[in-house]
């Protein structure tokens, strides 16, 4: 699990600021719009004062004629600034958002593989969406809200110091107390964003289990299950957001009465006979108005702060993440096609997954010379994915040596080491995109359209291809929905087989095709091994008779090595194996 260290606002905000910097200009336009916006609205509480005293109170006065006018004029320059400073705010938000974003989807692309065996996908994904969006918005609505009404709060006090200091003073009294009532709601905000964002994650992980086994839900009648945990988690989600709003709608109440009290006094001190020989009506109301304005910026200082804890805690799991530690890449051997043989041996490999007890794989040792075709069988978990696991690096060895070409594995660069192997798993994945573009995966402008259909006639994945609406240029959907499970393998064959690597991993690669179909892509699959250093994992033991060595994996352990006929004369684990198969 995600570890999010408990940080404090401020050191929170100080590792956000990097991302935030490189757009302070766009801040400082925003600010400086902020303060014009609410020395406006200051400046036109002023005008009631000479409004009041000279406007009404005397004959033949000036003021009637020109106040429409600056009245217009400070809406105008007040619409404008609040134009301004929205559009800067939202573009430097957005800007930080995307930065955020692609540093969070790249630093994932980064993690090993035991990491994502250990996160849930839905978990992941609103850490890039949801979470990150609140870091913005969040920050950004803080920030609007913070400068416009930080600058009011000042811009009145000002105005009120500047006409009556005697009743400003008395208001003073107010800014320590509510400083603390806004330290001490803040941890308490935090705290629940934080389990908010946990609950986010856990509705997105529980709606997208049900989405993807939608065909299990409804054969299985799972509806009622995945109805029940789905209401269980938004329930859970609704009272983290119940606590929220019960902690700010708690605060916001308690700021007000705060200020009541103060305001409540200055109208006694007011009263007076040395203060009101001080006060003309205008002075009095401007004082007065101005106290009852300092209201809206005091509340809305009180719920910025549950909306900025949004954004810090959502700011903390993002920086959880960005503190692990990526995929150890140190070897500095490239290691390219002119020059890799595939010569592989294992020397007493053993290998336990993270979180587990037991190995997986206990003092392997096998040779695989270049060129050369072994087979790995034996029942299901018993470790023979696992090695070809190791044999890319998806996980390293915590025992013994793994060789490729008479050098460590770890000396080679991780890129160059994988761009020399071919993988066809049992489990595809095809990507939302065209037929051609996913058998040319991430190397579109490599090869040319001949090639890619050469490889496709290859895998005998054209006899369907022709049929599609476009043919190679056809949108096979998310994850190839539009295809069966044998055409999908089939695309996995047909993009190893475009790839030309000398290594080739094929795990399970005709465990989905029919039987006709397996014996048609078999041939593709004897062309596609010739000179290329094999290592194929089958339970359908008629795909691996050919084989140069074939080894039985049981538990972790190498329990039997041989070519097809012997291992049947041996009369052991293969032997009963190929019995139970074929019902001999």
């Amino acid at each position: 699990m995600l570890n999010d260290k408990d940080l404090s606002t401020w050191q929170t905000f100080r590792r956000l600021w990097p991302m935030i910097a490189p757009f302070k200009a766009g801040l400082i336009v925003a600010s400086v719009a902020l303060v014009i916006n609410a020395a406006s609205d200051a400046y036109m509480l002023s005008l009631l004062k000479p409004l009041l005293d000279d406007g009404f109170g005397k004959a033949g006065s000036d003021i009637l004629k020109w106040m429409p006018f600056a009245v217009i004029g400070l809406m105008v320059l007040r619409g404008l600034s609040g134009f301004v400073s929205s559009y800067c705010v939202s573009w430097v938000s957005g800007k930080v958002v995307m930065n955020m974003r692609r540093g969070l989807f790249s630093h994932m692309m980064g993690m090993p593989v035991s990491f994502f065996d250990q996160q849930s996908t839905g978990t992941l994904l609103s850490r890039i969406t949801y979470d990150s969006e609140q870091v913005a918005s969040s920050s950004s609505g803080a920030l609007i809200t913070v400068v416009r009404e930080g600058a009011s709060i000042i811009a009145l006090f000002c105005l009120m110091f500047y006409y009556s200091w005697q009743l400003s003073v008395i208001l003073i009294v107010l800014a320590p107390i509510v400083s603390f009532a806004i330290r001490y709601v803040s941890k308490r905000f935090r705290n629940i964003s934080k389990n908010m964002q946990s609950s986010m994650g856990q509705v997105t992980a529980s709606a997208e289990q049900m989405l993807k086994g939608h065909k299990e839900v409804l054969i299985f009648g799972g509806q009622k299950v995945e109805s029940e945990r789905f209401n269980k988690v938004s329930n859970h989600m609704r009272q983290q957001s119940m606590k929220m709003v019960t902690a700010s709608s708690i605060s916001d109440p308690i700021i007000q009465l705060i200020a009541s009290f103060s305001l409540a006094f200055v109208l006694y001190a007011a009263s007076f006979p040395s203060v009101m020989d001080t006060l003309t009506a205008g002075t009095i109301t401007v004082v007065f108005s101005s106290m009852i304005a300092l209201m809206r910026p005091l509340k809305s200082l009180t719920n910025v702060n549950s909306q900025f804890q949004r954004g810090m805690a959502a700011c903390q799991t993002l920086f959880a993440i960005l503190d692990l530690e990526q995929e150890k890449d140190e070897g500095k051997r490239v290691l390219t096609a002119d020059h890799a043989k595939g010569d592989i041996h294992f020397k007493q490999v053993t290998f336990t997954y993270q979180g587990k007890e037991v190995p997986a794989l206990r003092d392997i040792s096998l040779t695989i010379p270049a060129s050369k075709t072994v087979a790995l069988v034996g029942r299901s978990g018993s470790g023979k994915s696992t090695i070809a696991h190791l044999l890319t690096r998806f996980y390293d060895i915590q025992q013994g040596t793994i060789l490729i070409d008479g050098r460590d594995l770890r000396e080679y660069t991780l890129s160059s080491l994988r761009d020399q192997v071919a993988l066809v798993s049992q489990s595809v994945h095809l990507f939302n995109d065209t037929i051609a573009n996913n058998i040319a995966y991430a190397r579109d402008n490599t090869y040319t359209r001949a090639e890619i259909e050469h490889a496709a006639r290859l895998a005998y994945a054209m006899d369907f291809i022709d049929k599609m609406p476009q043919g190679l240029d056809t949108i096979i959907g998310e994850n190839g929905v539009m295809l069966s499970g044998g055409q999908r393998q089939r695309i996995a064959i047909a993009r190893a087989l475009l790839r030309d690597c000398p290594i080739l991993i094929l795990d399970e690669a005709t465990s989905a095709l029919d039987t006709e179909s397996e014996r048609a892509i078999q041939a593709a699959l004897d062309e596609l091994q010739k000179n290329r250093t094999s290592l194929v994992i089958a339970h359908r033991l008629s795909t691996i008779e050919s084989a140069d060595e074939i080894l039985v994996v049981e538990d972790g352990c190498i329990v039997e090595r041989g070519n097809h006929r012997t291992l049947l004369d041996n009369d052991g684990v293969y032997a009963q194996l190929y019995r139970m198969q074929f019902g001999q």
